[in-house]
């Protein structure tokens, strides 16, 4: 199939100078076209990129959420597996008193353990909503890990009771005591 160019050359409308020349002119236009030529903003183009980056950004956000479901999923987890495997044995006769939400609860244990309740060696900590006992030091894994699991610590409320002594031995600091006072 011949271009029109050589149809017109063969049926002598057309002489090669002139064909020539259409060449040059077609090729000078086509130069200049693509240099001026701007870049074509498509509004299809540009709504599919805006949908695309706020699709990334929905994305984004639901994986942030669903990577802390997961790591609240694993805390709970390793809290349950530190008071399964370290839960002292609640035998016994002697009632535990302690608070829970402004709750007093109780619970059964031997007099040894009341004893390292009191002492602070063993703290009172809760799970599924029971009521168990732990080592003070696996307490404290849990403390870093779940405050809200920490019901009672005997360690903690001894400060509380030392620093109200303390307080009412100030209000007896502003009278003087006299020098002649004999006893």
């Amino acid at each position: 199939m011949a271009s029109l160019q050589d149809q017109l050359l063969k049926a002598g409308l057309a002489d090669k100078a002139s064909a020539k020349q259409a060449r040059a002119d077609k090729r000078k236009k086509q130069k200049l076209k693509n240099k001026q030529k701007q870049p074509v903003v498509d509004e299809a183009t540009l709504a599919a990129q805006k949908a695309a980056e706020d699709k990334k950004a929905r994305d984004r956000a639901l994986n942030e959420q669903q990577q802390q479901a997961r790591e609240q999923r694993s805390i709970a987890a390793q809290v349950r597996q530190l008071i399964n495997v370290n839960k002292q044995k609640r035998d016994g006769d002697v009632l535990l008193n302690f608070t829970h939400d402004n709750v007093v609860k109780r619970m059964y244990v031997s007099d040894e353990i009341h004893k390292q309740v009191t002492k602070g060696r063993l703290v009172v900590v809760i799970q599924d909503e029971a009521y168990e006992l732990v080592p003070t030091p696996v307490a404290d894994k849990i403390a870093q890990r779940d405050e809200s699991s920490i019901v009672y610590r005997a360690d903690l409320d001894t400060k509380d009771a030392s620093g109200a002594e303390e307080d009412e031995n100030d209000w007896y600091a502003d009278y003087e005591i006299p020098d002649d006072l004999t006893w």
